[in-house]
C-alpha cells in the first residue's frame, strides 16, 4: 500500500499524471535511429520517406560518429543520406537521396558553409556537422 502510494505520488510530481498517451511514449520508447537529426530540445522532425541510404549500416550508438574523421564519414552511405536529407531540409540540396557524395552533394555543403560564414572546403567538417545538427 506504502509502495503504490509513493509510485503515485512519484508520477504525480514528476508530471506523468497529466501526460498524454503520446508523450509518454516518447518518453519512454525514443526512435533508434542514430543519424536522426536532434537539437538542443530532442530530435528534429523527420519525413515518413525511405530513402535508400535509411536501409545501410549504422552505429547502434550516435556518440561513436564523433569518432570518425571526416574523410571517413564521407564514405558512409547512410551518414552522407542524412548529410542529404539535412542539406535539402535547408533548402541547399535538390539532388537524389542516394548516400554517394557527389559534386552536387560538395557544392551544396560549400554553398552551407559560405551562408553561415564558415571555411569554404566543400567537405564534412565539424562546424557543418554541428550546424546540421549530425553527430
Amino acid at each position: 500500500m506504502k509502495i503504490s502510494l509513493l509510485i503515485v505520488c512519484a508520477c504525480g510530481t514528476l508530471g506523468f499524471g497529466s501526460a498524454n498517451a503520446q508523450e509518454l511514449e516518447q518518453f519512454w520508447f525514443r526512435p533508434s535511429d542514430t543519424l536522426a537529426q536532434r537539437d538542443e530540445f530532442g530530435m528534429l522532425h523527420s519525413s515518413k520517406v525511405i530513402y535508400p541510404p535509411d536501409l545501410e549500416h549504422r552505429y547502434h550508438w550516435r556518440p561513436l560518429y564523433y569518432l570518425e574523421g571526416a574523410n571517413d564519414v564521407a564514405r558512409m552511405p547512410a551518414y552522407v543520406g542524412a548529410l542529404q536529407v539535412a542539406l535539402k531540409r535547408l533548402g541547399y540540396y535538390c539532388g537524389p537521396i542516394d548516400g554517394m557524395f557527389s559534386d552536387e552533394t560538395a557544392t551544396a555543403v560549400a554553398h552551407m558553409q559560405k551562408n553561415y560564414s564558415m571555411r569554404v572546403t566543400g567537405t564534412i567538417t565539424q562546424a557543418v556537422r554541428r550546424e546540421l545538427h549530425l553527430p
